[in-house]
């Protein structure tokens, strides 16, 4: 069959009209506006607070080149930032190439610097030059003030345009740089900043760097904290272990400097089972890691293994520890600071100097043998905590080995309770994890059946945060789960095995179904972090009550909603039915309410700050009972349902 490549008089015309006044030319400014996702990551949460941190790290450059030790950082009522130093101040001299003010090239200019040569920052965090110019960019107003020679000095922007050239407006006394902006909300859907958010960014920064005052202020709630840590990073892993019990009392350090490279680690086992590890290059979080933090890990488990030979703490025909078991119960901090970073993409999600690899590994490799040789009796308790976990995870290897060999004689067979879709793709296919049979069954009947898969589980699941990996594969739930996605748990997670790529939380709307939905949001951040980070797992939102006054129903999901609703219920005769629980809702209401996707609403789970998310989960879940009992009773003011 011969396809029609029959082209209309219009198409012609169209085809003949490309010419080079058809190729769109962006500048900085437009090529910013136009795509700020190439810029800053997004232009939702993420992408909003990541306006402050660029602002925040030119000024931590400064500290690190040693001529700041002050920022301030102030949300306003109106969400505008401001951002205070008493560093040395963006010069405000002529610009040769560019013949304006060196301050203006700076905020207007992509790629515009001082931090490519290496003269002026040995070390800094904006490699690009891009990050003052981006903020500038994409919001509705900036206002720079500069403090040097005694006088002060100011420019101001509107959507990355200067207003006027740069103006002395005053005198000053010392030296330092006050950047003031509004994000632009054409470009920003979210327009709130979390306090809590910045709040534990710039603590992170006061953590890494020894010395620094940093204090944020929010005009908003009348709320302000100031950072300032002499202990550096060992006082940031006592913050992350707070709330659990430590098998070594210490944190161990590990410090080496060959200008202009720095490594800082500071470690310290707890006797959890979950890792906790954050690493950083020049100050910047390198969420995705990179091969500082390989080094790191590489370094770990060579000295555990080689200490606990020598010191014939294990068995010459014991397998060698693994990573794993190395790093189960750690909670580590890595942190280099180098001339020439080689960050992905301006985010700065991963760091990729090859070199850092085994700079990093020597440093952990030394110091840590020696730490170990000084220090016995902690050497002795870490080697029997990984010891523990090794043979708990050789018992978990072999349940999950169980678990496939037995899938594998079984044809591949899924839990049975699991009502699987007729729809092979996975990008195309929905699983709901629903609490309770009752529910599970209004929910397979209501469904559509070609891409929605539904799971009945029953009965709360394990609390993994309190679970040996071995006694959480026995957990019957807990393995139809995994087998049901089909792409493993922890470093054997792979997203292409995945049977479904949305995973739907689906619990009733009470304290017991608010317990479940806690557990098992606890075992995807603690086992399945790779699926969150995809943006695979959601909650569902019942209603939680039914309003109805003769043949008017409406189907409302808060209590705020339930008022409004109201007031247009006028009359006599109106039913309110509350929704506790899902099995009080017929298949259709089901359907119509939560699983349609024309009509329902469901939440994506997002981790945007891991280290917030980690000390949460081991505060709700974890064995320490003072620090639950004190956020209880903290937050008990702002319950709005209470089942008693």
């Amino acid at each position: 069959m011969m396809e029609n490549n029959h082209i209309d008089d219009t198409d012609a015309e169209k085809a003949a009209s490309y010419t080079a006044e058809d190729i769109q030319v962006l500048g900085g400014r437009e090529a910013v506006r136009k795509r700020p996702g190439m810029y800053i990551g997004s232009t939702d949460y993420r992408g909003l607070h990541h306006l402050v941190y660029e602002i925040v790290y030119n000024s931590v450059d400064e500290a690190m080149a040693g001529y700041c030790d002050k920022i301030e950082v102030t949300i306003n009522q109106d969400e505008s930032i401001m951002v205070e130093d008493n560093g040395r101040g963006i010069p405000v001299g002529v610009h040769k190439q560019t013949g304006v003010s060196a301050l203006e090239t700076v905020m207007t200019v992509l790629h515009a610097g001082a931090k490519f040569g290496g003269k002026t920052y040995q070390v800094s965090g904006g490699l690009h030059g891009v990050g003052a110019s981006v903020v500038n960019a994409l919001s509705d107003w900036v206002r720079v003030e500069v403090k040097q020679d005694g006088k002060l000095y100011r420019q101001e922007y509107r959507q990355g345009i200067p207003v006027a050239p740069v103006a002395v407006v005053g005198e000053s006394c010392g030296t330092g740089t006050i950047t003031s902006f509004k994000f632009d909300p054409k470009i920003f859907a979210d327009s709130t900043y979390d306090y809590k958010t910045l709040a534990e960014r710039i603590r992170e920064v006061a953590y890494l760097n020894k010395g620094l005052e940093i204090s944020i202020a929010d005009k908003r709630s009348d709320v302000e904290e100031t950072f300032y840590f002499e202990g550096g990073l060992t006082g940031f892993v006592r913050h992350l272990n707070h709330n659990r019990g430590v098998i070594n009392r210490l944190p161990i350090s590990v410090y080496k400097k060959a200008d202009p490279t720095i490594v800082e680690v500071a470690m310290q086992y707890n006797d959890g089972y979950s890792e906790t590890s954050f690493s950083f290059a020049n100050c910047i979080n390198t969420q995705d890691g990179g091969t500082h933090l390989t080094g790191f890990r590489s370094a770990l488990t060579r000295v555990l293994n080689d200490y606990a030979t020598k010191n014939k703490l294990v068995k010459e025909s014991d397998p060698s520890l693994s990573g794993e078991d190395s790093r189960e119960g750690l909670v580590s901090i890595v942190s280099v600071k180098l001339s020439e970073p080689q960050f992905e993409g301006q985010t700065k999600g991963k760091l990729g100097n090859a070199e850092m690899k085994s700079i990093v590994e020597s440093a952990v490799l030394d110091q840590l043998t020696l730490y170990f040789e000084e220090h016995p009796d902690d050497a002795k308790k870490i080697i029997d905590k990984v010891l523990t976990s090794a043979r708990a995870r050789e018992a978990a290897r072999q349940a999950r080995d169980l678990i496939i060999k037995k899938n594998s004689l079984d044809g591949g067979t899924l839990p049975g309770k699991l009502a699987d879709c007729s729809e092979k793709e996975p990008s195309l296919c929905e699983l709901f994890l629903v609490e309770g049979d009752s529910a599970g069954g209004s929910a397979k009947q209501g469904r559509n059946r070609r891409f929605q898969a539904i799971l009945p589980l029953r009965g709360k699941i394990l609390n993994v945060e309190k679970a040996a990996p071995d006694k959480m594969l026995s957990h019957e739930e807990i393995r139809a789960i995994i087998t049901a996605l089909g792409a493993g748990i922890d470093d054997d997670f792979d997203h292409n095995k995945l049977r479904y790529h949305r995973i739907v939380l689906m619990t009733d709307a009470d304290v017991d179904g608010a317990h479940i939905r806690t557990l098992l949001l606890t075992f995807f951040f603690r086992h399945m972090t790779k699926l969150i980070a995809g943006g695979g797992l959601y909650i569902a939102q019942p209603p939680l009550y039914r309003i109805k006054q003769g043949q008017n129903e409406r189907w409302v999901y808060s209590d705020n909603e339930k008022a409004e609703a109201l007031k247009e219920f006028k009359g006599k005769n109106v039913d309110i039915q509350r929704y506790k629980g899902l099995g009080e809702m017929s298949a259709e209401q089901l359907w119509n309410t939560t699983m349609n996707p024309a009509s329902r609403t469901l939440l994506t789970v997002e981790v945007q700050d891991a280290a917030r998310a980690d000390a949460t989960f081991n505060l709700l879940m974890g064995d320490e009972v003072p620090p639950r009992k004190a956020f209880i009773q903290a937050h008990a003011q702002h319950v709005k349902n209470l089942d008693i």
